[in-house]
């Protein structure tokens, strides 16, 4: 019998069980399963929670999931794990049937706790500051890709040059090796890695396994896709091998995350073996590709909408960056008003709306009883965008965080609503890192470029579309370079 987590003193006296909880009207045995429209999932539970309450469940197929949008319980649920709340088993199994290695993402219990210390030895702001020079060469690369585009008057497709900014950013900061997708049309690992999370998230949502049943083209390519960064991967992992047999005294100072990861994996009694720090690799590729380019997409987009925001970026960019062919690091570290804009974009548009975690105990969450095994999916914007909680919460507001907008507390309030990168033991290890190529990002943009238009397909807001992480759908953008 599992064991009861105690309710917390303030938990109410009188519990509600799950069949208890509204639910959205669905049909008998399948409940909701025929009206999920899983790109569209995130707002699909906004919109039910606007005529339920604050918790409620969802029955796809047999499976009955408890939705919450009460930020103070979900950061309850966020600190409880490992222990009282983990990924989902359904994440393992289809993750392992994709060919996925156990990475620290995906894992759970001790041997998280294992991983994630080794992960945390090469993620520290310190090891990040040495691994600088790599992002700078390639924010270079990304500036002269944007003033080719910039002198034909072309439109850039944004998230495609996002997405090889970022991958190249994690292959040279965490893996030492060069993968230049930004100065070339092939992009042969991106193409790969771009099919991963979407048949990840299209199998997590499906209520059958077809693709246990029927091989279609779409499974064959996926399998191809896995074999292509499997090999990349055990590339990464051997290269960075032989530079420390070759140099044993980078085994003090690691030069990458990668080597690091290994270094912390040789330690006596680590537990960790190369299949190991291989997933890890295929996690930070997959992680640091789809949520930093999404987030710095969303980010343009908002700021363009915003001119006197844009104008006051564009400023600090100008000011702070002697040189914009060649900022430094204390430049690049010190932009607090654009990570005011990055935390802001991340507050309205983040690109983990909803958070599934799996209950590995009997517990409370609020005042319903949530059994052993419950999904619980968190509604991390709900909150982060209500004016119960939020002045002006439907605004753009980059000042919030950085407590301009009056006494009242904004950015602690803004920081204790918003957890783009989780919270608790679980809060993402690549957190500064990939704050820090946001802000190198908009410093190539700002710096050496002035906007000339972003747009959407529709001539309005670009469209929300989950696929694993919440991104925006089409968005393009024209450059006119600026004079040196």
């Amino acid at each position: 019998m599992s064991a009861v987590a105690p309710p917390a003193p303030s938990s109410p006296a009188v519990l509600r069980e799950l069949h208890e909880l509204p639910s959205p009207k669905g049909l008998p045995l399948i409940g909701n399963t025929l009206q999920i429209d899983a790109p569209h999932f995130h707002q699909q539970i906004e919109r039910w929670r606007q005529e339920l309450g604050p918790y409620f469940t969802v029955q796809i197929a047999r499976r009955r999931m408890l939705v919450v949008s009460d930020h103070e319980v979900i950061a309850k649920a966020l600190r409880d794990r490992p222990d009282g709340f983990s990924r989902s088993d359904r994440l393992r199994v289809i993750g392992t049937e994709l060919g996925m290695k156990p990475g620290v993402f995906g894992s759970n219990g001790e041997e998280w706790k294992k991983q994630r210390r080794m992960v945390m030895a090469g993620f520290d702001p310190a090891h990040v500051k040495g691994y600088y020079p790599s992002l700078a060469r390639v924010g270079g690369r990304l500036e002269s890709r944007w003033d080719k585009a910039a002198a034909a008057g072309t439109a850039i497709d944004l998230q495609a040059d996002l997405m090889r900014f970022t991958v190249d950013t994690i292959a040279g900061l965490a893996f030492g090796s060069e993968v230049n997708t930004l100065e070339s049309d092939e992009d042969v690992i991106q193409k790969h890695l771009d099919k991963i999370f979407p048949s990840l998230f299209k199998r997590m949502m499906s209520p059958l396994p077809v693709w246990r049943w029927v091989k279609r083209d779409s499974d064959r390519q996926l399998e191809h896709a896995m074999q292509e960064v499997d090999a990349a991967v055990a590339g990464f992992v051997a290269q960075a091998r032989a530079r420390l047999v070759a140099h044993p005294e980078r085994r003090e100072h690691p030069g990458n995350l990668l080597e690091a990861m290994i270094v912390a994996a040789d330690e006596p009694d680590s537990g960790i073996t190369d299949e190991i720090v291989a997933g890890n690799v295929l996690t930070m590729l997959l992680a640091g590709e789809d949520t930093t380019a999404n987030t710095i997409a969303w980010m343009i987009h908002l700021l363009w909408k915003h001119p006197q925001a844009l104008a006051r970026a564009q400023q600090e960019v100008r000011t702070a960056i002697a040189n914009p062919a060649a900022p430094t690091f204390a430049e690049i570290d010190g932009l607090d008003y654009i990570e005011a804009c990055a935390h802001e974009t991340m507050r309205l548009k983040p690109v983990a709306p909803n958070l599934p975690l799996q209950a590995t105990r009997d517990t409370v969450l609020g005042d319903v009883r949530v059994p052993a095994g419950t999904m619980v999916i968190n509604m991390l914007r709900h909150d982060s965008v209500s004016e119960r909680f939020v002045p002006n919460a439907a605004a753009f507001e980059p000042e919030r965080w950085l407590g301009e907008r009056g006494p009242g507390g904004q950015a602690n309030s803004a920081k204790r609503l918003s957890m783009p990168f989780g919270a608790g033991p679980r809060m993402c290890p690549g957190r500064y890192l990939a704050l820090l190529e946001m802000k190198m990002a908009m410093a190539v943009l700002l710096g050496r470029f002035d906007i000339a238009a972003v747009d959407a397909p529709n001539g309005h807001e670009p469209e929300e579309r989950l696929s694993f992480t919440m991104m925006p759908v089409g968005l393009s953008m024209r450059l006119r370079s600026r004079a040196a």
